[in-house]
């Protein structure tokens, strides 16, 4: 069986000298491997391509049978790693603390395993919403059950 341990060995092998990381690996019984990246910039097709290219020419399909699927973390996905909190540093996130209670907050910086934030508040003016932050407060993330970046559209 393919673990979780060589997949991630290997995509770190491909993506050495970049900016990019893996977040995720799932695997299922059937050997069906999800391969989740991400980047302190951006991750493009390509680079999954050539991530999946790697892994593909480092197993043997004769020993193990097996399909891989390499991917982008999605932006509706929630935050995995705490590197990937330093691109929403002054965005909005969705987060749902520990007792399931869900809020708004900007994000202003990460210090350690805290969250320094505003939380956010949407008034709506006619048919327009306009968004009020309050003042900063600490969250920490050990306390939380989720963090989510904040889609606007």
């Amino acid at each position: 069986m393919i673990t979780k341990e060589q997949i991630v060995t290997l995509a770190e092998e491909a993506l050495q000298g970049t900016d990019r990381y893996v977040v995720n690996v799932l695997i299922n019984k059937e050997n069906v491997i999800e391969l989740f990246l991400d980047a302190d910039s951006s991750v493009t097709i390509d680079d999954c391509v050539a991530v999946s290219n790697y892994i593909n020419g480092k197993l043997d399909r004769d020993v193990e049978d097996y399909e891989l699927s390499v991917s982008s973390a999605g932006i509706d996905e929630p935050l995995l790693k705490m590197r990937q909190y330093n691109k929403y540093i002054g965005k909005d996130l969705i987060i749902t603390d520990n007792e399931g209670v869900k809020k708004m907050y900007r994000l202003l910086s990460l210090n350690g395993l805290q969250l320094e934030v505003e939380e956010a508040e949407a008034k709506k003016y006619g048919k327009l919403t306009k968004t009020i932050y309050h003042e900063a407060t600490t969250l920490e993330i050990n306390k939380l059950k989720e963090v989510r970046p904040y889609i606007k559209f």
